[in-house]
């Protein structure tokens, strides 16, 4: 065999190699894509791009993702369920919609079930995300971090709230939540479900008294305008849940999942610093627009009235009762 024919055939052998190491490389690497239903520079979006690019930076490229914001991959309980079937591989999901398929989920929905946001921090990087995160990966689902959506309390354009018995009457908005609506018919008020879109018109024209939520959503939204007092209840305390699809998370090396765990906790602490200063800002926003703003200072009387809802709850979820308990008697 002729130089030049030895040549030839070296260079297509190496060709071929690179080619197949490449091919081997480019199978062993997962390109992820992430739900979130926010704009771009909400304090979750950018919680979600700090962990993709932490993830990207640790595995040298071999995990990549992008984050799909203001829910373009489709509405929060058909990606809850894409999750599970492994066609979305990560998203940030409220714990609300998601007790429709997580039983354990729907706990934090309980109102006045956490004390504040630091215990509920506390609870939730503890053995009750623990618990809450089991129910998940039973359902397809891998929790990765826990992050914040803050207090939702009352405001309406009547009075003040101090106690039960200043809810009795009003008319309030809900999310179409039988807790919720049980919430607020326990304190003798009208709860009634609506979009929120509607909201706002509905408070102006006297349909409603007022609705709840919290504050970045009341301030976002201009209903401080037309419902000026805001009274700070913080009755339901729900975080959203920064995880992976559990066929995603079985495509990755031990090593990575270490990798993606830390990202996603690391995160989390990111999300909660901004979810704070977001608050803090609508506050003052809302406190220059007008707004009578109180806080309870005895939130016992509210959790005490809220005691049908919870029998009912656990009626029809006994198994959850210690789980409940293990919330409602943390310090």
């Amino acid at each position: 065999m002729s130089y030049s024919k030895k040549v030839m055939g070296f260079a297509s052998r190496a060709i071929m190699g690179g080619a197949l190491l490449a091919a081997a490389t480019s199978a062993s690497a997962l390109d992820m894509r992430g739900w979130n239903i926010h704009v771009e520079e909400y304090p979750v979006s950018i919680g979600m791009e700090s962990f993709v690019a932490e993830v990207a930076d640790k595995t040298g490229g071999e995990v990549t993702g992008k984050v799909y914001h203001n829910g373009v991959l489709g509405s929060q309980p058909d990606a809850i369920e894409q999750i599970r079937l492994g066609v979305i591989d990560f998203g940030v999901f409220s714990l609300g919609p998601m007790g429709q398929s997580v039983p354990e989920a729907n706990v934090v929905s309980l109102p006045f079930i956490f004390k504040s946001i630091p215990q509920m921090y506390r609870l939730m990087d503890g053995e009750v995300g623990d618990a809450i995160g089991e129910g998940m990966k039973a359902k397809g689902m891998v929790p990765l971090g826990w992050y914040d959506a803050g207090a939702r309390s009352f405001y309406n354009s009547v009075r003040p709230i101090n106690s039960p018995a200043d809810v009795e009457g009003l008319k309030v908005r809900v999310m179409s939540n039988d807790l919720f609506v049980k919430m607020v018919e326990s304190m003798d008020g009208n709860a009634t479900p609506m979009a929120f879109s509607e909201v706002y018109q509905s408070i102006k024209t006297g349909v409603v008294d007022g609705a709840e939520n919290n504050p970045p959503s009341y301030e976002s939204t201009n209903h401080y305008e037309v419902a000026k007092y805001y009274s700070l209840t913080e009755h339901l305390i729900i975080p959203e849940c920064l995880c992976m699809s559990l066929k995603t998370w079985e495509k990755l090396t031990p090593e990575q999942q270490e990798i993606v765990m830390a990202a996603g906790r690391a995160s989390a602490d990111e999300q909660r610093k901004l979810w704070a200063e977001r608050e803090a800002a609508s506050m003052e926003t809302v406190a220059a627009g007008g707004t009578e703003v109180n806080k309870i200072a005895d939130k016992a009387p509210f959790q005490e009235a809220m005691a049908p809802v919870y029998e009912a709850f656990l009626s029809e979820r006994p198994e959850l009762t210690d789980l409940v308990d293990m919330i409602r008697n943390a310090d």
